[in-house]
C-alpha cells in the first residue's frame, strides 16, 4: 500500500483499513486526491493534525493566503453527513464551511485555534462551555434530501452493538454492566419522541469544539464544534457523550458521587432530564469501551472498568 505525503494518523489508518477495501482503496489514492482538491480550490494543502481519527485534517492556506483546514473523509458504510451539518449550520456552534466536494468527501473549513479539551480548565468548565456551545448546534435545520438517524435507531444499534462486542471479546467486563447498558437502550429507544429531539452533533467532546479566532455570531461561547455525526435525537444523547469520558477523575471510592454531580449540572445547565443524561452517558461508556478494545486500542478497557463502577 502507498504512502500517502500527507501523513495520516495510526487512528485513522486503522478505522480506514477496518471499513473495507474501498477505504483501503482510498488509502492507496490519497496523493491524486489531495493533489486534484489543491488544484479545484486553489489552495496549498499543508501540516495535518495528527489527532484526526476519520481521514485526513490538515492545514490550508487559500490563493490570497488565508488560513483554512482541509477535511478529506475516509469511505464509511454508515449514514453519516458531516458535510450537509456543517453547511446548514453556517456557523451557528459549528466551523463554517468554506467549499464542499461531496464526491470526495472533502470540506474546507474556516480556522480554528485551540481545542477546549487543551485550554487546562475544570471539567465544570469544560461542561458549562459545551452546553452553551450545543444550544447553538441544536438550532441547525434538519435536512430534507435523505432520512437523519433518530434517537430510537441510535440506541437500536447501540444495543446491537454491546450485545454483539460482548461476546466476540470474550466478556471483558461484568454481565451486569452489559445487562444494564442493553436496558437503558431498551428505555432511550421506547422513550424517543421526535417533538422533543434535536439536530445532535453527536459526539460533542471537548476535543471537538475548537476556540474561535474572534466573537462572531453562532459563537458566543468562543468555540464551535468540528466532526458533526449528526443525528434525530434527544438532547440528552449530546449530554450524555460529555459525560462518558473523564475516566481519570472517576477512578476511586468517590466515582458515582461525582458522576452523579456532573448529570445534575448538565441538566440544570440544558434544561434536559437528568436521568435520561445517566442512561446516555452509561450506554455510550460500555458501547465507545467494546468498540476501542475491538480495535485494538486498550483505553477501552478504562471506559469498561469506569462503568462498572457506575452500575
Amino acid at each position: 500500500m502507498s504512502r500517502s505525503r500527507i501523513m495520516i494518523s495510526p487512528t485513522a489508518r486503522t478505522r480506514a483499513e477496518h471499513l473495507g477495501d474501498e477505504a483501503r482503496q482510498w488509502l492507496a489514492d490519497l496523493d491524486e486526491l489531495i493533489a486534484a482538491i489543491e488544484q479545484q480550490w486553489h489552495i496549498t494543502v499543508g501540516e495535518p493534525f495528527l489527532n484526526a481519527n476519520e481521514g485526513i485534517v490538515a492545514r490550508a492556506r487559500t490563493a490570497d493566503g488565508g488560513k483554512a483546514v482541509l477535511k478529506l473523509m475516509a469511505p464509511m458504510p454508515w449514514e453519516d453527513d458531516q458535510i450537509g451539518v456543517l453547511e446548514r449550520a453556517e456557523g451557528r456552534g459549528y466551523a463554517r464551511a468554506i467549499a464542499v466536494d461531496r464526491d470526495k468527501n472533502a470540506i474546507l473549513l474556516e480556522a480554528l485555534g485551540t481545542p477546549l479539551s487543551d485550554m487546562g480548565w475544570s471539567t465544570e468548565r469544560v461542561m458549562t462551555t459545551l452546553v452553551t456551545t450545543l444550544r447553538q448546534a441544536w438550532t441547525v435545520a434538519l435536512p430534507t434530501t435523505y432520512d437523519i438517524k433518530t434517537g430510537a435507531q441510535k440506541a437500536q444499534e447501540r444495543h446491537w452493538l454491546v450485545d454483539q462486542l460482548w461476546d466476540k471479546l470474550e466478556r471483558p467486563c461484568p454481565a451486569e454492566v452489559v445487562a444494564r447498558a442493553k436496558r437503558y437502550c431498551d428505555r432511550r429507544a421506547a422513550a424517543f419522541a421526535p417533538a422533543h429531539a434535536v439536530h445532535a452533533h453527536g459526539d460533542p467532546h471537548a476535543g471537538n469544539a475548537l476556540q474561535v479566532p474572534e466573537p462572531r455570531p453562532g459563537a458566543e461561547s468562543g468555540f464551535a464544534f468540528v466532526d458533526p455525526d449528526g443525528l434525530f435525537i434527544e438532547p440528552a444523547y449530546d449530554l450524555g457523550a460529555i459525560m462518558s469520558g473523564g475516566e481519570d477523575e472517576l477512578k476511586g471510592g468517590a466515582s458515582r458521587a461525582l458522576a452523579r454531580q456532573w448529570c445534575s449540572m448538565l441538566a440544570e445547565a440544558s434544561g434536559a432530564d437528568g436521568q435520561a443524561i445517566w442512561e446516555w452517558a452509561f450506554i455510550e461508556r460500555v458501547a465507545i469501551g467494546l468498540y476501542a478494545l475491538d480495535h485494538g486500542w486498550a483505553w477501552g478497557q478504562d471506559k469498561l472498568d469506569a462503568a462498572g463502577q457506575l452500575s
